[in-house]
C-alpha cells in the first residue's frame, strides 16, 4: 500500500486528550470526532487537513488514556498515516485495531517539515520526503498488522474471515 500526502508536524508527548479532547467523548461517531481532531494543538486542523495528509510527530505520540477515540478521529479526518519517533504502546495497538497505519522513524521525523509532501510505502516501510528528495526507512510492520490496516481494522478483519457477522 502506497500513501501520499502533506505533512502536519506536531511535537513530543501529544496525548490522547490533545488528539481528541475529552469534552467530545460523548460520541463515538467518527464524523463528529473528526471535526475536533487535534483542535487543542491546531484549532483549524480538521478544516485544513486534506484526505491523505499525514501527521508527523516527535516522541511518545498518543500517550495518556487508552481511548480508541484518538485513532478513530485521526482516521476520520482523512489522515492516511502517522509517522512519529515513538508511540505510546496502547495508542500503537489501538491504531492498528482501528485500521490507522503508523510508522516509527526518528530520522524521517527530524527531516520532515510542516507542509512537506511525503510518500509512504507501507509494504517496505520506506518513507520518501518528496519535497526534499530524501528517503528513510521505518521499522517494518509485521504482516498480521498490515492485514489489520488493509482490512480497515480488527473488527473488519474478523468479519472478512467469517468469524463474526
Amino acid at each position: 500500500m502506497r500513501l501520499k500526502g502533506r505533512a502536519w508536524k506536531f511535537g513530543a508527548d501529544v496525548d490522547t486528550d490533545r488528539i481528541i479532547p475529552a469534552r467530545y467523548l460523548n460520541t463515538s461517531d467518527p464524523v463528529e470526532l473528526a471535526k475536533h481532531c487535534m483542535e487543542d494543538e491546531d484549532a483549524g486542523f480538521a478544516g485544513k487537513a486534506a484526505h491523505g495528509d499525514m501527521i508527523v510527530a516527535d516522541k511518545n505520540f498518543g500517550c495518556g488514556s487508552s481511548r480508541e477515540h484518538a485513532p478513530i478521529a485521526i482516521k476520520a479526518v482523512g489522515v492516511s498515516c502517522v509517522i512519529a519517533k515513538s508511540f505510546a504502546r496502547i495508542f500503537y495497538r489501538n491504531s492498528f485495531n482501528m485500521g490507522l497505519p503508523i510508522l516509527e522513524s526518528a530520522e524521517a521525523v527530524d527531516a520532515i517539515d510542516n507542509a512537506d509532501v511525503v510518500e509512504v510505502d507501507m509494504d517496505s516501510g520506506e518513507i520518501y520526503n518528496v519535497t526534499k528528495d530524501a528517503r528513510f526507512k521505518a521499522k517494518p510492520i509485521p504482516p498480521f498488522m498490515q492485514e489489520l490496516v488493509n482490512a480497515g481494522g480488527l473488527i473488519e478483519s474478523i468479519k472478512k474471515k467469517g468469524l463474526v457477522r
